[in-house]
């Protein structure tokens, strides 16, 4: 009977399995807004930051070229494969502070004397801002495909969003609690890494009147949804 159990558990789909796997180079757009602006895209790749902490070991998941709002997340193998590539996985690389209620960066990410900690529970941060006199809240909103409208919000727990697929795209957002959020610019960057959405693809029509056949190809339809 213990070699049984003792073989059900092990038989269990681990954590590490699913996509992505060290055969998968991934491109997810980012963005981090605070206000009525975007931040500058993170600088440095993580060869030359301080080593992924979330691995446990040397292997480093994310190397992010220099300011390009792109997370390009190669997976490796004993790394944060499968279930475990997420959203904390690219905030320890860069050592960025994402609770519930506080968006902090590191010094190393903005100019001398600005600001780069956000607690929405403090309001005299947001004196001479947007969110002035406004109720702020933290939230990441995530679009699984680039090339839809349709998004879900996160208001908790945003260091386990997963990395589902390729052509994600994450806003984490520090605004007034009605701003709308649009993508951020690095999304439109996503085609020309060469990948591919579900809503890229065009159809096309042929409707025939008389003697006479008119076909129309019309662009995939953006549904913006919010959850």
């Amino acid at each position: 009977m213990v070699v049984l159990v003792a073989y059900a558990k092990a038989s269990l789909p681990s954590e590490e399995t699913g996509a992505p796997q060290p055969t998968d180079a991934w491109s997810i757009a980012y963005g981090i807004k605070v206000c009525d602006e975007w931040l500058p895209s993170l600088t440095g790749t993580a060869d030359e930051l301080d080593d992924d902490a979330s691995t446990g070991d040397l292997t480093r998941v994310v190397t992010a070229p220099d300011r390009d709002g792109i997370i390009h997340y190669h997976a490796q193998p004993g790394g944060n494969t499968g279930g475990r590539a997420k959203l904390g996985v690219f905030l320890d690389v860069y050592d960025i502070t994402l609770t519930d209620t506080k968006l902090e960066l590191p010094a190393s990410q903005v100019e001398a004397g600005e600001t780069r900690s956000w607690d929405i529970e403090d309001d005299d941060v947001f004196k001479g801002t947007a969110c002035e006199g406004e109720d702020a809240v933290l939230k990441v909103r995530v679009w699984n495909d680039f090339t839809t409208g349709e998004f879900f919000d996160n208001v908790t727990d945003f260091r386990n969003l997963r990395f589902n697929n390729n052509g994600m795209v994450f806003a984490i957002a520090v605004v007034p609690n009605d701003t709308e959020i649009a993508k951020p610019d690095s999304a439109n960057k996503l085609a020309d890494l060469g990948v591919i959405g579900a809503g890229s693809a065009a159809s096309t029509t042929t409707t025939v009147t008389g003697d006479a056949a008119v076909t129309t190809t019309t662009a995939a339809a953006a549904t913006t949804t919010t959850t």
